[in-house]
């Protein structure tokens, strides 16, 4: 990590979504966002996902954007890939899985999500998942249900996200092998490997292209970019992000609406004025 703002080689600029390229407020991406997105590639730095959504629930903020981005790391890390054939991924261990469901079944008042690949799903709806998603406004994607107990052990589950608060995460933690429980939304936990994480992606994407972490950066504003933006060469936190990302953090910019993340990459020098 670093605060020099004179000698910033910067190769890869990693960007959360929600919080950090799209507004809570407006539910848009700024345009200064998008400009300074296209400067990057202009002058060679490649631009990259690094989201807890699933491949599946991006489109309808990616649709939105006059961008193509080099590369993708979703599910927190869990899932990464590009146009150029390159993949990896890590999913939830079976074991942990069953857990889960078996968690799941004593607490049967718990709405959880269940993401797949191509497809993610809840259990069931209550009103606290529907003040969620109208929170979210139109970059909230499209909701599907399913019974996990027939589908979560026969497909490839990369994460698990239960509506529940950090005592009850900590429980169903606590009970699995191989999970931990990432939040970017006080309503719910992302459930993922515990070896897994956004820095594990990070490092996916440097070998891929032959990069340092020193040659990083990274964007958040949530407690699931914790991780990311302590490991990038620069961590940038919103100026709206919670506690957590901004301690961890090399540098606090401006909030997602004040041009954030174009005023962090010239306090950087990665674009000049």
């Amino acid at each position: 990590m670093t605060t020099d703002t004179a000698n910033a080689d910067i190769r890869a600029v990693f960007f959360d979504i929600d919080g950090t390229l799209t507004s809570f407020t407006t539910h848009t991406v700024p345009d200064s966002t998008i400009e300074a997105i296209h400067q990057l590639q202009a002058v060679g730095v490649k631009v990259l996902i690094c989201t807890g959504r699933a491949p599946s629930q991006m489109h309808v903020v990616l649709d939105t954007m006059p961008v193509t981005f080099d590369g993708v790391v979703a599910f927190n890390g869990q899932y990464c890939f590009d146009d150029t054939d390159f993949f990896a991924s890590q999913a939830l261990d079976t074991a942990d899985i069953e857990v889960i469901l078996d968690w799941l079944d004593r607490h049967p008042d718990v709405v959880c999500n269940f993401g797949e690949k191509d497809y993610v799903y809840f259990n069931q709806s209550n009103d606290l998942l529907r003040a969620t998603w109208s929170k979210l406004g139109k970059t909230a994607p499209t909701r599907y249900f399913e019974d996990p107990l027939t589908r979560a052990l026969d497909h490839e589950t990369f994460q698990i996200s239960p509506f529940v608060g950090p005592e009850l995460e900590a429980e169903l933690v606590g009970l699995c092998s191989n999970v931990r429980g990432v939040r970017w939304h006080p309503d719910f936990t992302d459930l993922i490997p515990a070896d897994g994480g956004k820095p594990r992606g990070i490092q996916r994407f440097m070998a891929h292209y032959g990069i340092t972490r020193e040659q990083t950066m990274a964007f958040g504003d949530g407690g699931n970019d914790t991780d990311m933006l302590a490991y990038a060469g620069i961590g940038v936190a919103m100026g709206n992000a919670t506690a957590e990302p901004k301690a961890a953090a090399d540098y606090i910019t401006d909030d997602v609406d004040h041009d954030g993340v174009l005023n962090a990459l010239l306090h950087f020098g990665v674009l000049r004025d």
